[in-house]
């Protein structure tokens, strides 16, 4: 039996029909899930890591890192029961529609695999998706000025929206830093007890 967990680079072994493609990255035991939408807009084409080479994505890990949801940043950075991966990987072009309908299989056995406690969309795209899939939320909700760095109860997991990094003004990165480190100190975990159906005083906890 493969242990995944011992491979932070595409642990699944996604082979998309694409060339490069960004596969995601990180912890596949993590508690918080980073959701981008593709390369073209969060990078990584040229380093194959999600959230590498632009401005923007230095941007967000310098957040994570401050939050302490990343241990240090870089390409690619080191993590802390983190994952990032995105919802189309291939970089080869700006995918259509029907792109996002190809992939979006792949996309959701990931997410699902994952299991994390708190999904982190990133951008308008992925916040929609995570809303009307994850959520009892609709995606026509979605105002992300409104939504960044606040918690949403989503269908088994905690949703923090995040505005696009490349968009961030003012007080946005502090805004969302501060939410992360509140989030950190409660029990975030989306889990069950069970231990009320056994014998004893046993703790049972199931994702």
């Amino acid at each position: 039996m493969k242990n995944i967990t011992a491979t932070q680079h595409n642990p699944f072994g996604f082979d998309p029909p694409c060339e490069p493609f960004v596969p995601g990255y990180g912890d596949a035991n993590a508690d918080f899930h980073v959701i981008g939408d593709h390369p073209g807009v969060h990078g990584g084409s040229d380093t194959g890591i999600p959230f590498t080479g632009t401005p923007a994505a230095d941007t967000l890990q310098r957040a994570l890192v401050e939050a302490g949801l990343l241990r240090e940043a870089g390409t690619p950075p080191v993590v802390e029961k983190t994952y990032l991966s995105y919802m189309y990987m291939c970089g080869d072009r700006e995918p259509t529609e029907r792109d996002y309908d190809d992939h979006e299989p792949m996309f959701d056995t990931e997410v699902r695999a994952i299991t994390s406690h708190v999904l982190l969309p990133v951008g308008e795209r992925a916040t929609k998706y995570v809303f009307a899939n994850m959520t009892p939320r609709r995606a026509d909700e979605v105002e992300m000025d409104e939504l960044h760095g606040t918690e949403v109860r989503g269908s088994g997991w905690l949703v923090y929206p995040i505005k696009d990094p490349a968009d961030w003004v003012d007080t946005d990165e502090e805004r969302l830093v501060a939410a992360l480190k509140a989030l950190l100190q409660t029990d975030y975990r989306q889990e069950a007890e069970l231990g009320r159906f056994l014998p004893g005083d046993e703790v049972w906890r199931v994702r």
